[in-house]
């Protein structure tokens, strides 16, 4: 009986390649993961501090009953009440007009964040 060697060497390359390319591949997607769950717990708290703004300024205006505000509110030469409500960097600017009925109307109900443009160039090339 003859034995005939069997030749792994050509095979084993081939799977020591493609452990390469399935460890790197899981690598990749363990840190896009990662990124991409930072990412949602931003944005959650983001949308969070957001809604808490919207209910802090319908509370303001369910206190009112209707009634044109007197104090805690700034007015202008036109007679309109402003309010700024503030939280986590974020801002809700409320302005109240009166109605001549002895209620009010809003004029304005916006949300402001101050965008800071990140200036770091740590890692660029230079270019030269």
């Amino acid at each position: 009986m003859r034995h005939t060697p069997i030749k792994l060497g050509p095979l084993a390359l081939l799977l020591s390649v493609i452990c390469i390319c399935l460890t790197t591949l899981a690598l990749l997607n363990y840190s896009t993961a990662r990124a991409d769950k930072r990412l949602a717990e931003k944005f959650a708290e983001t949308v969070g501090t957001r809604y808490a703004l919207e209910s802090e300024g319908q509370e303001l205006l369910a206190a009112l009953d209707g009634a044109m505000p007197a104090q805690g509110w700034e007015t202008d030469g036109a007679g309109n009440a402003w309010r700024v409500l503030e939280r986590d960097g974020f801002q809700l600017r409320i302005g109240l007009a009166p109605d001549g009925a002895g209620g009010y109307t809003i004029i304005n109900w916006t949300q402001e964040h101050e965008w800071e443009a990140d200036t770091s160039l740590d890692n660029l090339w230079p270019g030269f």
